[in-house]
Parts: C-alpha cells; sequence; structure tokens
C-alpha cells in the first residue's frame, strides 16, 4: 500500500507565495515521475507541473516563472513553490506519483488534495 500525504495549502492575498508538499510513503521500490495537478470549481483537473526521477521538469504555460517544481528522492517528497500568485490560481492542488512496488511496472497514486485560495 502506498499513501501520498499532502500539506502548506491555505489562503494568501494575491502576490504571495506557498510551499506544497506531498510525501510518499509505504511499499515503495522506487518513484518515477511526480507531479502537481490542480481543479478549480467547475473545471476539469489539469497539470500544473511534473517532474522526473532525474530532475527533468515541465511546467502548464499558466504557471511558468512562478511556480518551482522540485524533488528530494530520499525522502520520496515532491514540493511546489509558488511564488506571485494570483486569484485564478484558486483551485484544490493533487500530488501525483508513478510508484514501483516492485521491478516490473509503476502506478499512478494520488494524494488527497490541498486547498490553495489566493484572494485579490
Amino acid at each position: 500500500q502506498v499513501q501520498l500525504v499532502e500539506s502548506g495549502g491555505g489562503l494568501v492575498q494575491a502576490g504571495g507565495s506557498l510551499r506544497l508538499s506531498c510525501a510518499a510513503s509505504g511499499s515503495i521500490f522506487r518513484i518515477g515521475a511526480m507531479g502537481w495537478y490542480r481543479q478549480a470549481p467547475g473545471k476539469q483537473r489539469e497539470l500544473v507541473a511534473t517532474v522526473t526521477s532525474g530532475g527533468s521538469t515541465h511546467y502548464a504555460e499558466s504557471v511558468m516563472g512562478r511556480f518551482t517544481i522540485s524533488r528530494d528522492n530520499a525522502k520520496n517528497t515532491v514540493y511546489l513553490q509558488m511564488n506571485s500568485l494570483k486569484p485564478e490560481d484558486t483551485a484544490v492542488y493533487y500530488c501525483n506519483a508513478n510508484v514501483y512496488t516492485g521491478t516490473l511496472h509503476g502506478s499512478d497514486y494520488w494524494g488527497q488534495g490541498t486547498q490553495v485560495t489566493v484572494s485579490s
């Protein structure tokens, strides 16, 4: 069994910053790509940023230059530093990880979500 536990969400004024963390635990052999997604009310879940086990990153155009994704492989943890936050960044943020519990193939796991609210 694998669990992803997120932390760091909250309420912030426009222009402010927040840092999200997501720690994976359980029967983990290794972790492939990790990422953050978000879902605003009435909208579909969308990709925010991903990072491979080797450190290569990918960002949605809407957050490029403002958000930074990173990971600590020793701690099985992924972070999302969010700067210059805008009201349109308001959403529930979900952590995702492709986890190998054995040597054959990985499976996608999701965190429970953490609310980020940006006031204008």
